[in-house]
């Protein structure tokens, strides 16, 4: 039988959270992610626990064991219980009642089959109990195995219930998935009927999704087919799914760890707002499409804006320009990074003032750049 194991789940805050739902006469399962990631070898890092437990019962028994109790989404059916400074979210059992592709209407339920049926894909209907034996209801297991991202019975209908099950598809395949092998027929069947319900999508949720997907290590095979499927200009009008694989392949050339917005940048000229990007991400996209379009070198750019924006705009260029990356490129970014113009506004004065100021230092500034950062104060004084 197969056992799931590791720290997070034989630590003692989380053994103790489960005793006291077996203590108090309930089923107690780890569930999901934290089981999907232990079985497959990837870091755990949040622990979510099913029961029938209802949540006034777990408030109770967390009470009595003494352990701190928080209505997290109690209205559905979850509340967070923290031991020992760790989170263990609790949810009960629950089955759809109606749903309208954004949000569910749940009724409470004693059954661990109904529970695992009402989740999006087959490998995150896994259970764990607090002595690791293992509970697959649906029989994810073997998906599990392959790699393989399926949806719960029928496709289509897993997605009207939630229709960000669309994107969830793909960002899992980039995560979890094994592309090589295939996408799931059905799956992506399911998805090319109902692409109209991403319409209905916020703005915010839509943009979380992606920017997971992009942060994978690679996740040029599930942008490549959210494009064949028409997801992607559903969701990213404009966007150009072919530079992705050869920038991801450049990523790994030149030693980058995956980075959201510089492959985003790769995608094409997308509207920020599209993806209610932060201020800082929006500024980054942005300077990264106005300099991938510019003539700037890249000792310029590392001069100007740093040597990591350097090494993506060589990795950017290589993919969507074709541009080879220069042997000395690495010396030239060192070159820009460690640059410092030698000229400030107090060596220019009274000589020049105001706007005249401002230009001239711009001026100065150009020709020393041109000459590789070689000009000296003195000879750009003599001008």
């Amino acid at each position: 039988m197969t056992q799931v194991t590791g720290d997070w789940l034989s630590r003692a805050p989380t053994q103790a959270v489960m005793a006291m739902l077996e203590g108090g006469g309930h089923q107690a399962y780890a569930v999901g992610g934290c089981v999907r990631n232990a079985l497959m070898g990837v870091p755990v890092t949040d622990v979510d626990i099913a029961t029938e437990a209802r949540p006034e019962r777990v408030t109770d028994l967390s009470a009595a064991a003494g352990l701190k109790c928080v209505p997290t989404g109690i209205d559905h059916g979850t509340v967070t219980v923290v031991s020992e400074g760790i989170p263990h979210e609790i949810t009960t059992f629950r089955a759809d009642v109606e749903t309208d592709g954004r949000r569910a209407v749940v009724r409470f339920s004693d059954e661990i089959g109904e529970d695992a049926a009402r989740r999006d894909f087959t490998m995150n209907a896994l259970y764990a109990d607090a002595r690791g034996t293992l509970f697959d209801p649906l029989g994810g297991l073997p998906d599990l195995q392959a790699r393989r991202v399926r949806f719960i019975r029928d496709a289509g209908e897993r997605i009207r219930e939630d229709y960000l099950r669309t994107l969830r598809f793909f960002r899992f395949m980039a995560w979890y998935g094994d592309p090589e092998a295939g996408f799931d027929a059905d799956a992506l069947d399911g998805i090319a009927s109902n692409l109209e319900g991403l319409e209905t999508l916020s703005r915010e949720r839509v943009g979380q999704e992606i920017r997971k997907l992009l942060s994978a290590p690679d996740p040029a095979p599930s942008v490549a087919v959210m494009e064949r499927v028409g997801v992607l200009r559903r969701v990213l009008p404009g966007a150009v799914a072919a530079p992705l694989a050869p920038l991801v392949s450049e990523e790994a050339g030149l030693g980058l760890a995956p980075c959201t917005m510089r492959r985003l940048a790769a995608l094409g000229m997308i509207d920020a707002d599209t993806l209610r990007l932060s201020k800082r991400n929006r500024r980054t996209f942005e300077t990264l499409r106005a300099l991938l379009e510019g003539a700037q070198g890249v000792a310029e750019i590392a001069y100007r804006h740093g040597a990591d924006l350097a090494r993506d705009l060589l990795a950017l260029r290589a993919a969507v320009l074709g541009t080879p990356v220069p042997p000395d490129a690495e010396a030239d970014i060192e070159t820009g990074r460690r640059a410092r113009f030698p000229i400030t506004a107090g060596d220019l004065m009274p000589t020049y003032e105001g706007p005249a100021l401002g230009e001239r230092l711009s001026e100065l500034e150009a020709r020393w750049i041109a000459s590789g950062f070689a000009l000296s104060r003195a000879e750009l004084l003599e001008e």
